[in-house]
């Protein structure tokens, strides 16, 4: 077998890598463009995001501070009501009530039952004063007597 170089051989192997240099750019280019087509719509959606995020967040940021604004009121309206004339001696009266109640079912041994009933009642009503208990017994209601004496007491005060 025997190939010869002839120009026009030479001219076709010429072209044809001309023409594979020039379909393989083509192909480059095509891959290119959709390729950062694509990186585009991916920074246009991690854009949304990130403002949607962003927003949220200031939102949040914003109810926040609304919330502690709103806590910090509570606690002062809270604290000036405790301060009102009346409630130290209406406090030592329901401690007083609580601690009878308790040595009345305790009652062998009267000093030490009334030091032990008033020091559980102090515990009792600053839990109460807390917040927790107090919440509870709002909720579902206390079982004794107490409360309805200490309601009285309330709508007294009230009047």
């Amino acid at each position: 077998m025997d190939f010869q170089f002839t120009a026009e051989t030479v001219l076709l192997i010429i072209a044809g890598i001309i023409l594979g240099g020039l379909i393989s750019y083509i192909k480059a280019f095509l891959t290119i463009r959709r390729h950062k087509k694509e990186l585009k719509e991916y920074k246009d959606h991690l854009d949304r995001q990130m403002k949607i995020t962003n927003a949220g967040n200031s939102t949040l940021v914003k109810e926040l501070d609304a919330l502690k604004k709103e806590a910090e009121n509570l606690r002062v309206s809270v604290q000036t009501l405790n301060q009102k004339p009346g409630r130290a001696e209406l406090r030592l009266l329901n401690i007083y009530d609580a601690a009878l109640r308790k040595m009345m079912s305790q009652a062998p041994g009267f000093s030490t039952a009334w030091e032990q009933s008033l020091q559980d009642a102090e515990r009792e009503y600053e839990a109460k004063e807390s917040g927790l208990k107090s919440i509870v017994s709002k909720v579902f209601g206390s079982g004794s007597g107490v409360a309805n004496d200490s309601n009285n007491i309330q709508q007294i005060e009230h009047k």
